[in-house]
């Protein structure tokens, strides 16, 4: 089997409204689809969640002469080839080796990210060539995976009341765990929709509170000490971006909440000093943002092995076959509930994992188990 074609799908979709996490507005969904076709009609369908758009979308297109007749289930060699173009090579100089010159330093993110869509691509070809879904090509075999659903989003003029009836609402649709999404004012507002949350969701609910690096490290022991009271089952991205492993052991040490963290890092190798510092309890990551499922498999399994739980970043669809696969060493996936939150997957995509009850269950269709409507992606299509 051999790659003949890569197809690039840039797609954007309102989202309605404006809302923000503690870092940044949310207007407008950005999703870049990449579709890998083979000689034998086999296509995999992969997807990018990270931006600029364009810049991806351009290193795309600079990768994909590297990789057309490559074997695509051989995805290890082409994830190699890939991260090559990022580094010095000898005899690389003058198109030297075949292969793209050296990536300018500032175009690392984006080219990490357009590697995902084409890894997560390549999974849903390896899996549908051998008619399995991902998650049994894996080893895995639960069908069903623990969720849990986030909300409680931003918006101007809202209440406390909003995001408690929100995740109330979630919790009355069964999710056993919600996340609310914090750090973005003042302690005591943070704390009274905290509190709202908590009494709507009732005591049996696990809450977490994602901060999307709000703080440094004082006002982050102060703020964990606070709202320990709430009964927060972890504190997902505490620290501002600069801060690295050792100042997460200072939160560690001076915090009564559990610490999350990862879906910002690039690579492996920034999860790996994470997990190594023991600050963490989860390891988070985002497959369809940086590397893909290839890097998060690794994640996970390092992961494991220092008994730090593996907890993905957002796509359900994409992460609960890591999840299956990664047993007793995943906690679950998140689940994103409101198809506003994420319009673009629920206009162009049906079948995959579903929730009930609480969990996430994996279907028996190849690869992914997704289908997609082509005719919404050319609608979306920018």
């Amino acid at each position: 089997m051999k790659i003949t074609d890569l197809i690039i799908h840039p797609l954007q979709a309102d989202h309605g409204r404006l809302t923000w996490t503690a870092h940044e507005p949310f207007a407008r969904a950005i999703l870049t689809l990449v579709e890998i076709r083979t000689d034998e009609g086999v296509v995999g369908i992969g997807e990018v969640a990270s931006g600029p758009q364009p810049a991806v979308c351009d290193m795309l297109r600079m990768i994909t002469p590297a990789i057309l007749v490559m074997d695509p289930r051989g995805h290890v060699d082409i994830w190699d080839r890939m991260l090559s173009i990022t580094t010095p090579r000898r005899g690389a100089l003058f198109n030297g080796d075949g292969l793209p010159p050296p990536l300018p330093r500032h175009l690392r993110p984006q080219f990490l990210a357009a590697m995902a869509g084409i890894d997560i691509a390549l999974w849903d070809i390896k899996a549908k060539s051998v008619a399995l879904p991902v998650f049994r090509l894996m080893g895995g075999t639960r069908t069903d995976v623990f969720t849990y659903a986030v909300g409680g989003m931003y918006a101007k003029d809202d209440t406390p009341g909003s995001c408690a009836r929100e995740l109330g609402d979630f919790a009355k649709r069964g999710f056993k765990a919600v996340k609310l999404k914090s750090g973005g004012m003042s302690l005591e507002k943070e704390v009274a929709r905290i509190r709202a949350v908590r009494d709507a969701i009732g005591p049996d609910v696990q809450l977490a509170l994602d901060v999307n690096a709000a703080y440094d490290i004082d006002e982050c022991i102060q703020y964990a000490n606070t709202v320990a009271e709430f009964g927060i089952a972890w504190l997902e991205e505490p620290l501002h971006w600069y801060l690295q492993p050792a100042d997460y052991v200072k939160l560690a040490n001076a915090s009564p909440i559990p610490l999350a963290h990862g879906e910002r890092e690039w690579h492996r190798f920034a999860a790996r000093d994470f997990i190594d510092s023991g600050a963490l309890r989860y390891i988070q990551f985002d497959s369809a943002r940086f590397g893909g499922i290839t890097e998060g498999l690794r994640v996970g399994i390092y992961a494991e092995q220092k008994n730090v739980m593996v907890q993905p970043h957002s796509w359900p669809h994409l992460h609960a076959h890591l999840a299956s696969a990664l047993g007793k060493g995943a906690y679950g996936a998140e689940c994103v509930p409101e198809p506003g939150a994420h319009p673009i997957h629920h206009r162009i995509f049906s079948g995959g994992a579903y929730y009930r009850d609480g969990r996430l269950h994996l279907t028996e269709a190849p690869g992914f188990g997704v289908e997609v409507d082509w005719n919404q992606v050319k609608s979306l299509t920018v």
